[in-house]
């Protein structure tokens, strides 16, 4: 379990990042309010944060999949973290993977004016490839936690978001468990090569060119 860094120091004026990343049904948000309200019992200001587009449980709460809830600020860019963070100790933002590139700047923004910056998202996306600014999150951040969920195929660790079929191709999809699932690595990619979207990395090797042959030395 993740334990915090100086949560009763408030002398401490160095900040940081964390990020809680995984899959759908992993547990992210449920992590990202458990750490949020540890910070609240501490005494410490806190300021929670999710892109506008998610309004899958309640428009201003950040809604775990097992019904936790913690009041937030709905937002349409990162920009607007920056300026709606104001005096607070900690900042809490869920759903990272739908905010613009911005979010990078805005979580270093932060950690560098003294805050503790508490990220969750999906890191990758339902093809399997990293999602958004989420890799960029994690390479910048000096806590890491990967939160795993299990397979709806074969009950095995699942860290992948599996995409059901009947749904739109586009990356961004606000959906829940009719339009998703977690799926382990073989359940994933079995269900993508039957697809016809996953391609073995051997089917697309370019053919090595001939070298030129050398002229001959008079």
């Amino acid at each position: 379990m993740f334990i915090e860094r100086n949560i009763c120091n408030p002398e401490a004026k160095s900040g940081w990042i964390e990020v809680i990343a995984g899959c759908m049904f992993s547990g992210k948000t449920e992590e990202l309010i458990r750490r949020l309200k540890r910070s609240s019992i501490a005494k410490q200001k806190v300021a929670i944060f999710k892109p506008k587009i998610d309004t899958r449980y309640h428009p201003e709460f950040v809604v775990s999949h097992d019904a936790n809830k913690i009041h937030s600020i709905p937002v349409k860019s990162s920009a607007e973290i920056l300026s709606l963070s104001g005096e607070c100790d900690v900042v809490g933002i869920d759903e990272a993977q739908f905010f613009d590139m911005g979010i990078v700047d805005v979580a270093n923004d932060l950690a560098n004016a003294g805050k503790r910056v508490i990220v969750a998202g999906l890191d990758m996306d339902y093809t399997g490839k990293p999602f958004g600014p989420m890799p960029y999150l994690l390479a910048v951040a000096e806590f890491v936690t990967k939160v795993n969920a299990i397979c709806a195929k074969t009950g095995e660790i699942g860290s992948y978001t599996y995409r059901l079929e009947g749904h739109s191709d586009a990356q961004v999809l606000v959906g829940e468990k009719e339009a998703y699932e977690a799926r382990g690595r073989r359940a994933f990619f079995d269900g993508m090569k039957e697809r016809g979207v996953y391609r073995h990395a051997s089917s697309s090797k370019a053919k090595p060119k001939k070298r030129a042959k050398k002229a001959a030395i008079k």
